[in-house]
């Protein structure tokens, strides 16, 4: 089992605890302010830990992420909750998978796959057998409020692994760049329209605490460094550990019951995540590091900023090599090469080939191409 995508799997986890915290620690009818007071205190804290700001494009790229990953998709997760029943919201949310191949065929340009589709229909058909309900009220906006934050969470899962992260940054401050900027759309909305408490007890107190430190900055840390070294659709199907979490918790802790039905709805979903993970073949052995790189198809080059060595892998043993085409620029250090000609980079579990890339603050592009041929190229 791969050890990334198993810690990458605490954070679904984590995240279905919300569910009893909430209901149980905290004030009523403050959604927007659970979501502020998770979001902005966590990435104030993480800011002044990592002592690390964003630079150039770096400050509209992390506003955009954490708005889509942080802003928008708990806005629209607490509206959705409050206007739909517990169980239509987290079907809705069970779309995120199938959401995330598409977007990923999209911006990513993998193509999705007949068992990726399928896990993810299976993962929407397992969390509904766990969690709907005959009697459920279905509210239009609520639907509408649900779908947006699904497609916003998508969304942000996708850019952040096509855009990946700055050179020398690594997953601590790339989260907390997005709980600030998250935070910092929430935290107005939420005093205008609700307000603050008028008392706050130690319960309450220990309720934002937990969803500050273990459901938002370690969980996000978690996930954001899994994004990075996982498919993203593998990570997206891992986000169907929250509403199974959510009802295996609600029995052992809160005295809820579990229904034959919702039994079965536990292990179908259960069998989505795992297939979504072998679509991908992410449950295999860790992905090799290698700097700051990314598969592209033959005689693709595009500019990526380069990562400390362990900050992004890739899951091949195949030679990542360039090839530019007839007076573009070469793929290391701005040279103009004929047409043909490679620049090589290191190849995973062999010798170094010739004109390595440093790990300093340059761009890179390269393809993936078939193991051996740099050696016969020298």
């Amino acid at each position: 089992m791969n050890p990334m995508l198993v810690s990458t799997a605490v954070t679904p986890i984590v995240w279905g605890t919300t569910y009893a915290v909430t209901s149980e620690f905290l004030p009523d009818d403050r959604p927007l302010l659970a979501a502020a007071l998770r979001a902005l205190p966590a990435g104030l804290v993480l800011l002044a830990v990592t002592r690390a700001l964003p630079r150039g494009a770096w400050w509209w790229k992390a506003a955009v992420l954490g708005t889509l990953n942080i802003g928008v998709f708990f806005a629209m997760l607490f509206f959705a909750a409050y206007r739909l029943p517990g169980g239509v919201a987290a079907v809705l949310g069970a779309t995120g998978p199938l959401l995330t191949v598409g977007l990923s065929a999209a911006l990513l340009r993998i193509r999705p796959s007949t068992i990726a589709i399928g896990a993810g229909l299976l993962g929407v058909l397992g969390v509904s057998l766990v969690v709907l309900r005959p009697d459920a009220h279905l509210d239009l906006l609520g639907i509408l409020a649900g779908l947006v934050g699904t497609a916003s969470m998508a969304t942000g899962t996708v850019l952040t692994k096509r855009w990946g992260r700055p050179a020398g940054i690594g997953a601590l401050p790339f989260t907390a760049w997005q709980l600030t900027a998250g935070g910092l759309l929430l935290a107005p909305v939420a005093l205008a329209a609700e307000g603050l408490p008028a008392t706050l007890t130690g319960t309450n107190l220990a309720g934002y605490g937990y969803l500050a430190t273990a459901g938002t900055a370690l969980a996000y840390w978690l996930w954001f460094r899994g994004i990075a070294a996982l498919p993203a659709t593998s990570v997206a199907f891992l986000a169907l550990l929250s509403p199974i979490t959510a009802a295996v918790l609600g029995w052992l802790a809160l005295g809820q019951t579990l229904r034959p039905v919702q039994v079965v709805g536990l292990v179908v979903a259960l069998a989505g995540t795992l297939l979504g993970q072998l679509s991908n073949g992410a449950t295999g052995r860790a992905a090799v590091p290698v700097s700051g790189l990314v598969r592209r198809p033959v005689g693709v080059c595009a500019n990526l900023d380069l990562a400390p060595p362990a900050a992004t892998t890739i899951s091949t043993a195949r030679d990542l090599v360039c090839r530019p085409g007839a007076g573009e620029l070469d793929c290391s250090n701005g040279e103009r090469r004929p047409h043909g000609e490679r620049q090589g980079v290191p190849r995973p579990g062999g010798d170094a080939i010739r004109d390595v890339v440093g790990a300093g603050d340059r761009r890179h592009t390269g393809h993936v191409d078939h193991p051996g041929r740099a050696d016969r190229r020298r």
